[in-house]
């Protein structure tokens, strides 16, 4: 039994349709209020629970041999946040899995996560990441760059079809490995009882790094039409998008990410989406 945790999210429920397109057991866990009927009636099991209570963990654990999380607090608010979900939550889950006998736990975390991170979210992948790897279970560490399905219409292209100015942290010009969230779900499904990934840190990037300034000039191409660039200070807010996502895009400024993906994605037969093949996709006419 595989138990995944985030699967009412879109890269958890991406990993849990593909896990049960493989004809595996798998078991979800959903927080009461969450809309979980198109994965039930796809073949998943529900099983109520939150990862901060963590009296609600066992149940959901009973049988379980591979733990699969992608939960996070980005897009979240009130309650959940990086304090509550990313670090205590995780930790919750990590030290209820340990009790329950699971043979492998899998923890998406993120690339640039460090428990010394001023970013409180990267802070707490970093201590979940630590945590992890003194629990004694066996452990596969997927940490993916930042999301071309998330950042891309994010900062890019949902200010390009309202026809407004883009607005980036900083200058734009540090290049990033952005990846497809479906890309890093292939990757956590074939980590699923794969000795390859047993006690294992892998890293995820597209296949090539590109900057805003990048990404901006790829939407000229494809949409035909010149877009005007607003650049803040970094750690500024950005209009209209959550503090931790301010503060995740100033981070961006800071460095670049490339990753060398030739070797990793052929090991687990991932075929890597480039930024320019989503934006023809998603915003081609």
């Amino acid at each position: 039994m595989i138990l995944v945790v985030g699967a009412t999210g879109t890269l958890g429920g991406m990993i849990t349709r593909r896990l049960l397109d493989r004809r595996e057991q798998v078991r979800v866990l959903v927080r009461p209020n969450a809309d979980f009927l198109e994965l039930q009636n796809a073949g998943a099991e529900p099983v109520l629970g939150d990862l901060k209570n963590p009296d609600s963990l066992g149940t959901a654990l009973e049988g379980v041999d591979v733990v699969v999380t992608t939960a996070n607090s980005a897009a979240r608010g009130g309650e959940d946040n990086p304090q509550t979900v990313d670090l205590q939550g995780n930790r919750n889950l990590i030290d209820a899995a340990g009790r329950a006998g699971v043979k492998q736990f899998i923890f998406v975390s993120a690339l640039g996560a460090s428990p010394d991170s001023p970013i409180p979210f990267l802070a707490a992948k970093g201590n979940t990441e630590e945590h992890l790897r003194r629990s004694g279970m066996a452990y596969t560490i997927l940490a993916p760059n930042v999301f071309i399905e998330v950042w891309i219409p994010m900062i890019v292209g949902g200010a390009v079809q309202a026809g407004r100015p883009v607005t980036l942290a900083g200058e734009g010009r540090r290049q990033h490995a952005f990846v497809s969230m479906d890309d890093v779900a292939a990757f956590a499904v074939a980590a699923v009882n794969n000795p390859r990934a047993l006690n294992q840190y892998i890293a995820i990037g597209g296949p090539d790094a590109v900057s805003w300034r990048d990404v901006v000039g790829i939407f000229e191409r494809v949409t035909g039409q010149e877009i005007p660039v607003r650049a803040v200070t970094p750690g500024e807010p950005l209009p209209g998008l959550p503090a931790t996502v301010s503060q995740l895009a100033a981070g961006m400024e800071s460095y670049d990410s490339p990753v060398d993906m030739s070797e990793t994605a052929r090991a687990y037969g991932v075929e890597l989406t480039s930024v320019e093949e989503f934006v023809r996709r998603a915003y081609q006419q």
